[in-house]
């Protein structure tokens, strides 16, 4: 079968190859406009909201060395810090609206995860006017 003359002219440039791949780029960048369009317009729905107001309660697992609580009765707060053996996070610090030893003890051994009888050999008290 023979070429026509025409194309047996083109066959030494190798433009029988060339000529197609501008045919080819025009179907593929039509061919992904229109995927394109169809995934960016479906509907979605997000499962989960972002919530910024929320605090997140974190639980930690560290060594406590030592408890300091200063209670302020006339402001009816206690300040709490607390030194740990971890070397990335060495003090803890905790504001609690209570000022009987009770309750700052229970407080702080719901905060810490420690049971009552640790938190009260851990803590060390200095009361303030």
């Amino acid at each position: 079968m023979s070429l026509p003359r025409w194309l047996q002219a083109l066959r030494p440039l190798w433009l029988e190859f060339w000529l197609p791949l501008p045919l080819l780029g025009i179907i593929f960048w039509l061919g992904g406009n229109v995927v394109t369009s169809q995934v960016l317009s479906r509907p979605y729905s997000t499962v989960s909201k972002l919530q910024a107001d929320a605090q997140q309660e974190v639980q930690l697992s560290v060594t406590v060395l030592v408890i300091k609580a200063e209670i302020e009765k006339n402001k009816g707060l206690t300040s709490v810090e607390v030194k740990t053996a971890d070397p990335e996070l060495k003090t803890l610090e905790f504001e609690f609206p209570v000022t009987e030893v009770s309750q700052v003890e229970a407080r702080i051994a719901q905060k810490l995860g420690l049971s009552r009888e640790d938190t009260k050999k851990l803590v060390r008290y200095q009361l303030k006017n």
